[in-house]
């Protein structure tokens, strides 16, 4: 019988513990489970690695899009596959995939073993002075006003795995009123040929897609070429109005004066000056003053009725 590694997100361990072995039994029917509760990304993506690296058929992701976000950058580059359990925040992988939204029914679509695809991914190298990085999103990354969105909403925890949506909604606000509309644009894009001087670069994997709280998610049906980009180039209240009309109506965003959108690129280049917030997959990376982001197509292997 083959492996698989499940990593839960250990700050919903109390609200589902009992899930968390419904889920268990029923993965045991196909598979021995090994499970690990990591304290911290770095373990979760080190315990993700070191399956892979052992011969697990599939490292499952059990929790909201963070814990996916560490998985994928343990296992990518590996013949190893993600599984995707869903339980409590936000899985935006999971509903571009199509993958049951409920823990138990995709627990029971993991264990009927379907076959593994290949993603998509978006490639991010960082340079910080000297140092540079590498890592990887599974469906946004971005800089400037969303990464600051992302900043504010982390440092809230409680409010983010609860309130999911409706919490970063309301972070939303407050960045956009509280710094945005006083800030000078101070973000050099460059894409396709062209150059924005901008606010805000939001890079998506899977695109377009928008989620708002209980709004569904909305996509183009039609697989990806490349990645696409969302360029803002400052904030006004006007604007930032109709820029929250089209997202929750699904399109329309190209059609806003100052907004661009850049469909099927392999690279985007980003300088911040001064250093801007840098995001991924909800996921708060800290300041960047140069950053790329590459279309990684055949990236990682993933077990989801289609491949986006």
């Amino acid at each position: 019988m083959s492996t698989l590694l499940l990593v839960a997100n250990p700050a919903a361990s109390g609200f589902t513990g009992g899930l968390h072995r419904e889920v268990v039994t029923r993965l045991s029917q196909a598979f021995t489970v090994e499970t690990v509760w990591p304290t911290s990304p770095d373990e979760a993506e080190a315990a993700a690695l070191g399956a892979a690296h052992r011969g697990c058929s599939v490292v499952a992701a059990m929790g909201g899009d963070g814990v996916v976000h560490h998985v994928v950058n343990g296992i990518v580059g590996t013949e190893t596959a993600l599984g995707i359990i869903p339980a409590g925040t936000t899985n935006v992988l999971a509903r571009i995939l199509g993958i049951p939204e409920r823990p138990r029914a995709a627990a029971r679509y993991l264990a009927s073993q379907p076959p593994a695809v290949w993603m998509p991914l978006a490639g991010i190298e960082l340079r910080r002075g000297n140092t540079e990085s590498i890592r990887y999103a599974t469906f946004a990354t971005g800089v400037g006003f969303d990464a600051s969105v992302v900043e504010v909403s982390n440092a809230e925890p409680y409010r983010k795995y609860w309130f999911g949506g409706v919490h970063y909604a309301r972070s939303a606000a407050s960045v956009l009123l509280g710094s945005q509309m006083r800030r000078r644009p101070g973000l050099s894009v460059e894409v396709a040929g062209r150059r924005f001087i901008a606010a805000s670069a939001l890079v998506q994997v899977h695109t377009p897609y928008t989620y708002f709280g209980a709004v569904p998610l909305r996509i183009i049906d039609r697989r990806p070429i490349g990645l696409a980009v969302l360029v803002i180039e400052r904030f006004t209240l006007l604007r930032s109005a109709g820029v929250l009309a089209a997202a929750l109506a699904g399109r329309g965003l190209d059609r806003i004066p100052g907004v661009h959108v850049v469909a099927d690129v392999d690279t985007v280049d980003v300088a911040a000056d001064p250093s801007a917030p840098l995001q991924a997959d909800g996921e708060f990376l800290g300041t960047v003053e140069s950053v790329t982001f590459s279309a990684r197509p055949h990236s990682v292997r993933v077990v989801a009725p289609t491949s986006g």
